[in-house]
């Protein structure tokens, strides 16, 4: 990933998804040669969501969001699928923490059904 905004994107996301549900499992999964750092994996009871950095964002893609409650409007991309839905976080735009980690705990319940 290059030491840039994005790296203190993710670490941030990571942080926030690590104080929502300690016991969640990250891994790297999806290497290949276009991105040989994979793309971050976190799991509990299932997989919660997906961490991915591109030029202009990072996008965090919940496996099952389009079942989750979001008052706070953190979904804004992917709003049209089935099933995931994502927040694009680009350099400038702020992430409500505590609606974060709130989105976090749902996903990780709902895997828990």
């Amino acid at each position: 990933m290059g030491n840039d905004w994005r790296e203190a994107r993710v670490d941030e996301v990571r942080s926030l998804i690590m104080q929502a549900e300690p016991d969640t499992v990250e891994e790297v999964k999806w290497r290949k040669p276009s991105n040989p750092d994979g793309v971050p994996s976190f799991s509990l009871d299932g997989l919660v969501c997906t961490v991915e950095s591109y030029k202009d964002k990072i996008k965090v893609t919940f496996a099952k969001g389009a079942s989750l409650p979001d008052p706070a409007k953190l979904f804004n991309a992917s709003l049209g699928a089935g099933v995931r839905r994502a927040i694009d976080i680009k350099e400038s735009d702020s992430v409500d923490p505590d609606a974060f980690v709130a989105l976090i705990q749902a996903a990780v319940a709902l895997n828990r059904g």
